[in-house]
């Protein structure tokens, strides 16, 4: 079952914060009751920026400095958003993606300090109007949330996790500045995102988060008529 239109939701966090367990966990209870979902990942999802992610994360594109890693985030987004998150919207399909521009916001713009009018030119050419009906912010300090990252790194065997990526292994001091960085947006744009706290149980987590997309869904389907998402992208 579709959605009478596609529905898009980020996760978003800090390191560790738990958001690939709780997007599986949202796709497996809605698949339950006959939606059709999509799960993704940024950066990647698609082919073009797949192959952009192991150059971003492996650290790669540092040595050219937090600029031209921006630009390299915006053309990976874009090839994404085009081959693979604004089709499945068209098709009414339920998008869950970790991972969106409001990472590229904090990871770029809040501690890379790149200008605003540059993170807002990115945006606008890499994105359009393509922004989720719907983020989730898992919310969880950061020194919980690296001791979290570095659990799941050694217990991993795939060379993409075995040590810290490019982002993981930075400073605390620069982590619990990306965890306000998500805040302060979650704040500013209240009717979009939702902030979760990610030190509960997952299994409550996962409630809560089933909670916010099932009541989100219900106003896309009362909504529905018109040009729907497909306009909006």
């Amino acid at each position: 079952m579709a959605t009478a239109r596609g529905l898009f939701v980020s996760f978003e966090g800090g390191e560790g914060a738990g958001k690939s367990t709780q997007i599986r966990l949202l796709a497996e209870n809605l698949r339950a009751v006959g939606h059709t979902v999509v799960t993704t990942r940024e950066p990647g999802g698609s082919v073009g920026a797949e192959a952009l992610r192991h150059v971003l994360l492996s650290g790669a594109a540092e040595p050219f400095g937090v600029r031209m890693e921006a630009l390299l985030f915006a053309a990976a987004r874009a090839d994404h958003l085009d081959c693979v998150i604004r089709p499945a919207l068209v098709r009414g399909e339920i998008v869950l993606c970790d991972r969106f521009v409001d990472s590229s916001r904090v990871y770029q713009g809040v501690t890379g300090n790149i200008e605003p009018p540059l993170m807002v030119a990115l945006e606008r050419v890499s994105i359009g109007t393509s922004m989720p009906d719907l983020t989730l912010v898992l919310d969880l300090p950061a020194d919980v949330g690296l001791q979290r990252a570095r659990r799941r790194a050694g217990a991993s065997a795939t060379a993409e996790t075995a040590t810290p990526d490019r982002f993981e292994k930075e400073k605390l001091e620069i982590h619990e500045k990306r965890r306000q960085g998500f805040l302060d947006i979650a704040a500013a744009e209240p009717e979009r995102c939702r902030v979760l706290d990610a030190s509960l149980d997952v299994e409550a987590i996962a409630r809560s988060i089933l909670t916010e997309v099932t009541q989100v869904i219900a106003a896309h389907i009362g909504s529905a008529g018109g040009g729907g998402q497909a306009a909006r992208t």
